[in-house]
């Protein structure tokens, strides 16, 4: 079955940096656009960033464009989220998403499998 795990986040103060990490498996990986979402407490999912399958199209929530980047490794089955100039507002869980198109997709719907999430808090 479809596995994600997720690793990189933690504690960074204002103005640092996190690189996120997901390693998938059981997915012809390059085939298929990959995400990443956040989820802060109290309030809905909210997507992130996107990158299609081959990697060559990205796309960008408004909040962070500037200040992550994603990229994937289609031989080693990975995406990251190179998150820079971090915000307060940045602290969520961040969760790795497998898209069911391969073409860069911002909507949640368009996702079939996401994974366990990991944490990113932005505190002074």
């Amino acid at each position: 079955q479809v596995q994600l795990v997720e690793s990189g986040g933690g504690l960074v103060q204002p103005g640092g940096s996190l690189r996120l990490s997901c390693a998938a498996s059981g997915v012809t990986f390059g085939s298929y656009a990959m995400g990443w979402f956040r989820q802060a407490p109290g309030k809905e999912r909210e997507f992130v960033a996107t990158i299609s399958g081959s990697g060559f199209s990205t796309s960008y929530a408004r909040f962070v464009m500037g200040r992550f980047t994603i990229s994937r490794d289609n031989a080693k089955n990975t995406v990251q989220l190179q998150m820079n100039a971090l915000k307060l507002e940045d602290t969520a869980v961040y969760y790795c998403e497998v898209a069911n198109i391969a073409n860069a997709a911002i909507e949640e719907q368009e996702y079939a499998y996401w994974g366990q999430g990991t944490q990113v808090t932005v505190s002074s």
